[in-house]
């Protein structure tokens, strides 16, 4: 960034750099990097020296991106694809132009349907898979659980336990 991109700039838009960036969303600098690497975060704005700065907005989507693979098991493909809907949103979002026609109007809303439809079929489609592997869990612990009980049936009776093929094998 130059000196005169620098003044241009108000102080109310604060910047960071990477290390503070690192310690205050949790990630490594590493990490940092390889999101925008990999698109899930937008190219940072560079001092003149080279050194990265990133915003508010890139602290925010940064939590974001850890937030969608710590607590929802998302996968980097499916990260990218809420941030890159999410930023979209955003965007439309800001220029939002009460002046606007309505059919203009009526536009941007349909494209932040869009968007928010994307995002839900990312979240249903996860939502699906894991309640595949709910059921399949939910199977085995039944499994287990009688299997237990038939030792247990056992123990008492001396009768020897019954054998039986597992779920899921033949």
């Amino acid at each position: 960034m130059t000196s005169s991109e620098q003044a241009e700039r108000t102080d109310a838009e604060a910047r960071y750099q990477i290390g503070e960036v690192a310690e205050r969303t949790g990630v490594t600098q590493r990490t940092l990097r390889f999101y925008e690497e990999k698109g899930l975060l937008k190219p940072p704005e560079r001092m003149d020296g080279g050194f990265r700065l990133y915003s508010d907005a890139d602290i925010t989507t940064i939590e974001f991106i850890k937030r969608l693979q710590d607590l929802l098991g998302f996968t980097l493909s499916e990260i990218k694809e809420m941030v890159e809907a999410e930023d979209l949103r955003q965007q439309i979002l800001a220029t939002f132009r009460p002046d606007r026609d309505l059919a203009a109007r009526k536009k941007r809303i349909e494209q932040i349907i869009s968007t928010l439809e994307r995002q839900l079929g990312v979240v249903d489609h996860k939502v699906e898979q894991l309640t595949v592997m709910q059921a399949e869990l939910t199977e085995r612990l039944t499994y287990v659980r009688s299997r237990r009980e038939e030792i247990i049936q056992a123990m008492e009776t001396g009768e020897p336990v019954p054998e039986r093929t597992r779920p899921g094998r033949t």
